[in-house]
C-alpha cells in the first residue's frame, strides 16, 4: 500500500529545502538582527531612528509582501543595472525574504535583552576594572542571551513554518512538492496532510532542542 502514491520521496527532499532554507535564513536573519540592534541602542538619532524605522515596517507587513517585494523588485533592479530581464534564484530569494523578515524581530528580542540587564551589572564590572568591551563581551551578553533564549527560540520555529510562503515563487519546498503531488494525484487531503506530519515531525524536534538547551542555560543560575 502506497498511500503517497510514489511522492514520499519528492516530499521528503522538499523537507531537506524546507531545513536549508530556514538554516540559511536564521544565520543571516540573526547577522542582520544583531546590526538593526546595533542601530536601535546607537547613542545616534539618525542611526536610531533607522533601525527602529525598519523594525516597524517590516513587523507592520506581511511576510508575504516581503518575499514579492525581494523577489519581483529584485528581478527589477537585476534588470535596471543588466539591461535584461533577469529572474532570481527562488531559493536566494526565499533566504532573503525570510532573513529580513527574521532580523526586525530578532533585533526586538536583542534590544529587549540587552535592556533587561541592570545597569548596576555594567557599573560593577566596570569597577573591578574591565573596560567597557570586557564588561559586554563577559558580562551583558552571558545573561543578556540566557533572556534571549526562548523568545529567540521560538520565533526560529516560526521561521521554520514561515518558509512554506516561499512556495509561492516557486521554491521547491515542502508546501511545493506537496502541492506538486496533489495535482499530479488528484488527492489533496492525503498530500497536505502528509506535509502537516512533516512540519510537525520538525516543530516538534525544534522544540525539544529549544527546551533542552533552556535547561543547559538554566544550570548555571540554578547552582
Amino acid at each position: 500500500m502506497n498511500i503517497l502514491h510514489g511522492f514520499g520521496g519528492q516530499l521528503l527532499l522538499g523537507a531537506l529545502a524546507t531545513l536549508q532554507l530556514a538554516a540559511a535564513a536564521l544565520v543571516l536573519g540573526t547577522l542582520f538582527g544583531a546590526a538593526v540592534c546595533g542601530l536601535q541602542l546607537s547613542g545616534h538619532r539618525i542611526l536610531r531612528a533607522a533601525g527602529d524605522g525598519y523594525a516597524a515596517v517590516v513587523r507592520g507587513i506581511p511576510d508575504l509582501l516581503i518575499v514579492f517585494a525581494v523577489f519581483f523588485g529584485g528581478s527589477l533592479t537585476l534588470a535596471a543595472l543588466t539591461g535584461r530581464y533577469v529572474e532570481i534564484d527562488t531559493f536566494l530569494a526565499g533566504v532573503a525574504a525570510l532573513a529580513l523578515s527574521f532580523g526586525a524581530y530578532a533585533a526586538e528580542i536583542a534590544r529587549g535583552a540587552l535592556q533587561s540587564v541592570p545597569k548596576t551589572q555594567r557599573e560593577a564590572a566596570r569597577t573591578l576594572g574591565l573596560s567597557r568591551a570586557q564588561a559586554l563581551w563577559t558580562v551583558v551578553l552571558p545573561q543578556a542571551a540566557r533572556f534571549a533564549l526562548a523568545p529567540f527560540g521560538n520565533q526560529s520555529i516560526v521561521l521554520l513554518k514561515q518558509t512554506s510562503i516561499v512556495s509561492i515563487v516557486g521554491c521547491d519546498e515542502l508546501m511545493r512538492k506537496a502541492a506538486e503531488a496533489s495535482g499530479a494525484t488528484r488527492e489533496p487531503f492525503t498530500m497536505y496532510l502528509a506535509a502537516a506530519c512533516i512540519y510537525l515531525a520538525l516543530t516538534g524536534f525544534a522544540t525539544l532542542c529549544l527546551e533542552w538547551a533552556e535547561r543547559r542555560a538554566a544550570r548555571p543560575l540554578a547552582a
